[in-house]
């Protein structure tokens, strides 16, 4: 075993960065995705990916083996292959006593774990991923459980949050923070760790061109680029191989330069599965890109689930996002997306609102605005990311929010915290966006 990676045992964790953590080789390796503790969380074909991409790289010189706290909490099943996740109300955090919500721990109990575990060899090292900022009291839960089940297994914490505020992240009990992300060296994810995966994700670019104010995928990837064609539709194969049928594209820029990777990609999935694997883009799509040809493309290689990015046709807030998309390309993308033979429902639009500055009236004409073009408003509130320029404007007035994630939590952030939108309004904007008269 690499000498340099002890149990640190009440030290300040140490650093590793990506490289040396690929060269590990003769171990028996555990991944760990953590349950998540929040108000609220629905499984939108969320897969821990780049946890997914390290196992399958580091399994060459490697025992690996995968406990994913939220996906072996599955409890019921929903549409295109995603699960409800079994969950149980918890107590609220000191932070959020005051917010009259219930708050719950998604995914696998003790009780799980320790029977999910109790067979297990004793893991040489335990890697352990994140997601949201705020969702860190689950990875602290889960980092307190693993060393207490396996003592002499140092613990080493990466993902978005150790990532975004590595500071923090040293805090919950990790022997290690992995600093720095890197390009996949697999040519896939390790779905085969999951029993029945359920569905895919597929990624075709890291990254993202834009510079949204509000986005950290900048900050993640300071590096925007392309996988090649065989690449995706490798790891496309691979996961259909293990009976997926359904597929998550959660590129930040799917449809960008589409001539060159996006279309061939269709035409190749289309003549090799014929129908049977239904696509979705969670993350939004650049509506800019959807033209006639586009909207055909789409409906024909089987895309089920649309979501387009609109964010606001407030002239401020469109800047701010990079003026990816004006009023009028939005409307003529659902209007090339209609015709193509999806119904407005599937057309479902992500609505900012709570930005610093932001006025609540022009989240309501875009809201009305998107009715009107034939789309279905989604409300997307407002999360300040640490790194991205609207995260330092909401610092100056919050300055909290560098020292405590669960202040950035988009579900309370702008009704609680920031008070950009009282509950009440915020509730307004959500009845209007469900379809009630303005």
């Amino acid at each position: 075993m690499d000498l340099t990676l002890r149990k640190r045992r009440g030290c300040v964790p140490g650093n590793i960065d990506m490289g040396t953590l690929l060269s590990l080789k003769g171990l028996n390796i555990l991944g760990v995705n953590p349950p998540v503790r929040d108000f609220a969380f629905m499984d939108l074909w969320s897969r821990p990916l780049g946890l997914l991409y390290i196992l399958q790289t580091l399994r060459a010189d490697n025992d690996v083996s995968l406990l994913d706290c939220v996906a072996f909490a599955a409890c019921g099943e929903k549409s295109f292959g995603r699960s409800k996740i079994k969950k149980g109300q918890i107590e609220k955090p000191e932070v959020y006593r005051g917010i009259p919500r219930r708050y719950h721990h998604f995914g696998m109990t003790r009780d799980d774990i320790e029977k999910y575990t109790a067979d297990f060899s004793a893991p040489d090292v335990i890697l352990v991923t994140s997601a949201m900022t705020y969702w860190y009291p689950g990875v602290r839960w889960a980092i307190d459980l693993l060393s207490e089940l396996f003592p002499d297994a140092p613990v080493l914490l990466g993902g978005i949050y150790a990532s975004l505020m590595p500071e923090h992240a040293a805090l919950t009990g990790a022997d290690y923070i992995v600093s720095g992300r890197c390009e996949p060296a697999a040519p896939y994810p390790a779905m085969d760790l999951y029993e029945t995966p359920g569905y895919g994700v597929v990624m075709t670019s890291f990254g993202c061109p834009f510079s949204c104010r509000y986005c950290a995928s900048g900050v993640l990837w300071p590096r925007y680029f392309r996988r090649p064609l065989e690449v995706v539709l490798k790891e496309i194969d691979f996961q259909a191989s293990l009976g997926v049928r359904d597929l998550a594209f959660y590129d930040d820029a799917l449809l960008l330069d589409k001539e060159d990777l996006f279309y061939p990609l269709c035409r190749e999935v289309r003549e090799r599965y014929r129908g049977a694997l239904r696509l979705h883009t969670p993350n939004g799509l650049h509506v800019r890109q959807i033209d006639g040809r586009c909207a055909d493309i789409l409906f024909d290689t089987g895309f089920k689930t649309i979501r387009l990015s609109l964010e606001s046709i407030d002239p401020k807030v469109a800047h701010d996002s990079s003026s990816k998309v004006a009023a009028k390309e939005y409307a003529s993308a659902v209007k090339a997306l209609l015709a193509a033979g999806y119904s407005s429902a599937d057309c479902e639009t992500y609505i900012l609102a709570g930005l610093p500055g932001q006025d609540t009236e022009s989240v309501k004409e875009t809201i009305l605005f998107v009715r009107e073009c034939g789309g279905v408003p989604k409300l997307a509130e407002f999360s300040p990311i640490p790194g991205t320029p609207y995260f330092e404007e909401a610092a100056r007035f919050l300055p909290e929010l560098r020292t405590e994630p669960l202040l950035q939590n988009n579900s309370v952030y702008c009704s609680y915290f920031s008070k950009s939108i009282v509950p009440d309004v915020l509730q307004e904007l959500k009845d209007l966006a469900r379809g009630a008269r303005p």
